[in-house]
C-alpha cells in the first residue's frame, strides 16, 4: 500500500509494476481457459461463467422495473376503482384492474419460463354464468386467480427493489475487484492515478498499487464472484415461490382440472366398451343365432319329408349353439368374470394366465381384497398385458406379481420377450394407461429393446372385506 504526498512525486512513485498486471491478468485468463474445460470444474467455479447464472441475474435486473410497472398499475387502478365504489363506474374499474394483472400475470410466467426456466401453468380460466359484459365482470370478481395475481402485482415490488440492491452491487464489484490487475494497469496510464484509492485528503492520498495488495484484492474480487450467483439463485428461489404460488393455478383447481379430465376418459373408456361389446355381439353370437334360427327352420321343413337330413341340420344346429354360447361366456368374462367376483384376484388372474400362450406364473400376496372397481382395473389391466405377450412379445415365459404397499396396490407383469414395448405411441398401453390414471393410478412400461419386459401398475387402495 503506497502513500502519496503530493500529486506529481506521488504519480511517479505510485506508477505500478506492469509485470505485475500481466501475472494476475494470465492467471484470470488461466481460469477463463479452465472454464472452457467446464466438465473438468466444481459446480463453484463454473456458476459464475453459466448461462443459468447471467439469466437469473437478467432476471433480478428486469425484475425492479417490472415491479414497477406492476405496483404503479396494480395501486392506481384499485385505488380509483375503490374511490368509484359509490357510484357505480367502480365495479367496472376494479374488473378491469384485475383483468390487467391477469395479462401481466401471463407476461410475468412467460418471464420465469424464459430466464429461469420455471414451467407454471395458467390458472384456472374465468367462469362466466351467461352472457354479456356484466356476467365476465362478476366472474372477475369472484375469482381467486385474480386476486392472487393482483397481490403479486403489489408484493413483488418491494422484493425486487431488495433483490436489485443485493444482486447488482454484489456482481459489479465481485467482478470489478476480480479484475483490478487490468483497473490497476488503467488508472495510471490513462486516468494519472496511482491505482485505486482507498483515502485521500489535501496532504496524501492511500492507494492500493504493490502486487501484494493487487493479487490480495483480486482474491477477494473472485470469492465475490463465486459466492454471487449463488446468492442470485437463493433470491430468484423466492421469485419462484411467489410466482408459482400466485400466478398458478391452485392445487385445489389444479385437482379439479386432473378430475374433470380423468371423468373424460371414464367416459371415453366406457363408450369404447359399450361399442366393442355390441360390436362383439352383432359380428359373433347374434349372427350365429340368427343362422342357428333359419338352420332350425330349414331343418323343421325338412323333417317329414327327409328326416335324416333334418337330424343332420339339427347337429348342426346344436355345434352352432356351442360355439354361441363360447362366445357368449367369453364376452360376459370379457364384461366381469363371475369368478372375480367369487373368489377374488388370486383365481381370476390364475383364470387369464391358463389361456395366455406361454406359462405364466401367478403370485398374489393380499390379505384383503379391494374394492371392485380397483379390483376390476386390476384384473383387465392383467389380462390386457397377457394378451400383449401373446400376440406380440414372442417370449417363452411371463410373471404376474399382485401386492399391497401401504395405501397402494401394485400389480406387476414381467416377460422375457423382444421388448419395445411403448405406451406413447398410441398402442393398447396408452388406452391401458388412461384406465389406470382415471383412478389415480400410474403404469409404468420398462421395456428396452431386445427386452425383458416390465410393466408395472400402481393403483390407489380402497379396501373392501377381509379374506378368508
Amino acid at each position: 500500500m503506497a502513500t502519496e504526498y503530493g500529486h506529481e512525486d506521488g504519480f511517479g512513485q505510485g506508477y505500478g509494476r506492469p509485470t505485475g498486471f500481466r501475472d494476475g491478468y494470465g492467471r484470470d485468463a488461466g481460469l477463463r481457459d479452465g472454464y472452457g474445460r467446464g466438465h473438468r470444474l466444481p459446480a463453484g467455479l463454473r456458476a459464475p461463467f453459466e448461462g443459468r447464472s447471467w439469466r437469473e441475474f437478467g432476471y433480478v435486473l428486469l425484475g425492479l422495473p417490472v415491479g414497477i410497472l406492476l405496483f404503479t398499475y396494480a395501486v392506481t387502478m384499485v385505488s380509483l376503482g375503490m374511490g368509484l365504489l359509490v357510484t357505480f363506474v367502480g365495479i367496472p374499474v376494479l374488473a378491469l384492474a384485475l383483468a390487467g394483472c391477469r395479462g401481466l400475470g401471463a407476461l410475468e410466467r412467460t418471464r420465469a419460463r424464459a430466464l429461469l426456466g420455471l414451467e407454471v401453468a395458467a390458472p384456472e380460466p374465468l367462469r362466466t354464468r351467461g352472457d354479456g359484459f356484466m356476467a365476465w365482470v362478476g366472474a372477475l370478481l369472484k375469482s381467486g386467480a385474480s386476486w392472487r395475481t393482483l397481490l403479486y402485482a403489489v408484493v413483488q415490488f418491494p422484493w425486487s427493489v431488495f433483490s436489485f440492491c443485493v444482486a447488482l452491487p454484489l456482481w459489479t464489484c465481485g467482478w470489478a475487484l476480480l479484475t483490478y490487475p487490468l483497473w490497476f494497469w488503467v488508472f495510471p496510464m490513462y486516468a494519472g492515478q496511482g491505482g485505486l484509492q482507498l483515502y485521500g485528503d489535501e496532504h496524501h492520498r492511500v492507494y492500493l498499487d504493490n502486487p501484494f495488495e493487487i493479487g490480495l484484492t483480486a482474491l477477494v474480487g473472485l470469492l465475490f464472484t463465486m459466492a454471487t450467483p449463488w446468492i442470485v439463485r437463493a433470491l430468484t428461489q423466492m421469485d419462484r415461490l411467489m410466482v408459482h404460488g400466485l400466478l398458478g393455478p391452485t392445487r385445489l383447481s389444479a385437482r379439479v382440472v386432473e378430475l374433470e379430465s380423468d371423468r373424460g376418459v371414464v367416459v371415453d373408456t366406457a363408450a369404447a366398451d359399450l361399442r366393442r361389446i355390441e360390436r362383439d355381439l352383432h359380428d359373433g353370437a347374434q349372427a350365429r343365432l340368427v343362422n342357428l334360427a333359419m338352420d332350425l327352420g330349414l331343418a323343421k321343413e325338412k323333417l317329414a319329408e327327409d328326416p335324416r337330413a333334418a337330424a343332420r341340420m339339427v347337429d348342426e344346429a346344436h355345434g352352432e349353439v356351442k360355439t354361441a354360447l363360447q362366445e357368449l361366456r367369453d364376452l360376459a368374462r370379457g364384461i366381469h368374470p363371475a369368478v372375480l367376483t367369487d373368489r377374488g384376484l388370486d383365481a381370476a388372474l390364475s383364470s387369464v394366465a391358463t389361456r395366455c400362450a406361454v406359462p405364466v406364473q401367478v403370485d398374489v400376496d393380499l390379505t384383503e381384497r379391494p374394492a371392485p372397481a380397483i379390483e376390476g382395473i386390476a384384473y383387465f389391466t392383467v389380462s390386457e398385458l397377457l394378451q400383449n405377450v401373446s400376440k406380440h412379445a414372442r417370449a417363452t415365459w411371463a410373471t404376474v406379481d399382485v401386492w399391497r404397499v401401504e395405501d397402494r396396490l401394485m400389480v406387476q407383469v414381467m416377460d422375457n420377450g423382444v421388448g419395445g414395448a411403448d405406451a406413447a405411441r398410441g398402442s393398447g398401453l396408452g388406452g391401458l394407461a388412461g384406465r389406470v390414471d382415471a383412478v389415480d393410478g400410474i403404469l409404468l412400461v420398462d421395456s428396452p429393446a431386445g427386452g425383458p419386459t416390465r410393466v408395472t401398475a400402481e393403483l390407489p387402495w380402497r379396501g373392501e372385506r377381509t379374506l378368508r
